[in-house]
């Protein structure tokens, strides 16, 4: 090998050492919580750190469990929201049309990347 070879090895070993250490050494984020709203008004907020079942109106029901919130029974007729996954990083949501319910979580964990192209 030589001596331009070694440079490259020794710069991409740098890199990845330097990416490597941003991961692990980070600082912990916070916990997310679960924010329902009802026709745009807020109805609750909840921590994900705390296992609960939370009645939403009189038509959903939502457990947070296992640092994850998921609509468990709706009382509409498609039943979207209740076959839709757990949720639990920012951004995500859980919407039910019909009763008008949308939850979603603020400040959780990073959203993973979709795809790349």
């Amino acid at each position: 090998m030589k001596r331009n070879d070694w440079i490259l090895i020794t710069v991409v070993l740098a890199v990845s050492a330097i990416f490597l250490g941003i991961h692990v050494f980070r600082p912990q984020q916070k916990d997310g919580m679960a924010e329902v709203t009802i026709d745009g008004e807020v109805f609750g907020s909840w921590p994900l750190s705390e296992d609960r079942t939370v009645g939403i109106g009189d038509g959903n029901r939502l457990v947070i469990e296992d640092g994850k919130a998921d609509m468990v029974w709706a009382d509409c007729p498609d039943k979207l929201c209740v076959n839709q996954k757990a949720i639990s990083r920012e951004g995500e949501s859980i919407i039910c049309l019909p009763n008008k319910v949308v939850v979603s979580i603020v400040g959780g964990e990073e959203r993973e990347v979709d795809a790349v192209t």
